[in-house]
């Protein structure tokens, strides 16, 4: 992935606390402009994808994008893990496991700009791979038998061994393994990987995990992504209409 990675210093956007921001491992990602995707071929047929390529998305400390299946969240998580470096199918910086590749060859598309000074370091658990990185880690030794747990378990327990790295953490749907309890022992924990200077970025379906403090928040969708506040979010508008009436929204036999 050499030449991805783009170490000028212009000027952050006036949202931002420039401070903060040359100490990110990723300020900015981009469409690269020696190396453009195709808009007529997918991914970049993909709205919120199209956008991020022409337009460039800052992000802060901690990023999370919400919306609905093919918006193009994990899409946008796995090919940042690519162009940072990181394995596709999970892992921290230097893990070599690979089954079936089916990740978009977005990643070749992007231009990282990264902070001064900041950690390279990174780790990426992606929700579809899961399964084949615990067997990896296993093999290796790190992590104890993790199939011999639940797969709730098993996850929690490799956030909190592979904690000690400071850097750039990248999940695409991680609540696919917890409980709601389970995603809330999560949120704990990348409440102190962030406090101890990690940069997260998150995809999810989770109304858990979207109220990460601190995060900032985007939506997915036909209009591509945009900014939101938690209370605005199509999925947290969903669930609370589910929750106060779950009724109106099941079919009941005649």
């Amino acid at each position: 992935m050499d030449g991805l990675f783009d170490d000028s210093f212009d000027e952050p956007g006036p949202s931002r606390d420039p401070f903060t921001d040359l100490a990110l491992p990723v300020r900015e990602v981009r469409g690269h402009p020696k190396a453009p995707a195709d808009p007529a071929t997918w991914p970049a047929t993909v709205p919120a994808v199209r956008q991020v390529l022409r337009e460039g998305l800052a992000l802060g400390q901690i990023t999370v994008l919400t919306g609905e299946n093919g918006s193009g969240k994990s899409t946008l998580v796995e090919a940042l893990a690519g162009a940072c470096g990181l394995n596709p199918e999970g892992g921290g910086t230097g893990a070599m496991h690979a089954t079936r590749s089916t990740e978009s060859p977005l990643a070749e598309h992007l231009q990282v700009t990264r902070g001064a000074g900041a950690p390279r370091s990174g780790f990426f658990l992606r929700a579809e791979t899961m399964h084949s990185l615990f067997t990896y880690y296993e093999e290796i030794g790190v992590g104890g038998m993790m199939h011999e747990r639940s797969h709730g378990e098993s996850f929690l327990a490799l956030v909190e061994e592979r904690s000690r790295i400071r850097g750039l953490w990248l999940l695409d749907e991680p609540e696919s393994a917890l409980s709601v309890a389970g995603c809330l022992a999560l949120l704990d924990r990348l409440q102190e990987l962030a406090a101890g200077g990690s940069q997260i970025v998150l995809s999810t379906h989770s109304p858990v995990l979207a109220a990460l403090p601190g995060a900032d928040l985007y939506e997915l969708g036909e209009w591509g992504l945009r900014p939101s506040g938690y209370d605005d979010l199509e999925l947290v508008r969903t669930w609370r209409a589910f929750l106060d009436e779950p009724a109106c929204f099941l079919r009941h036999p005649d």
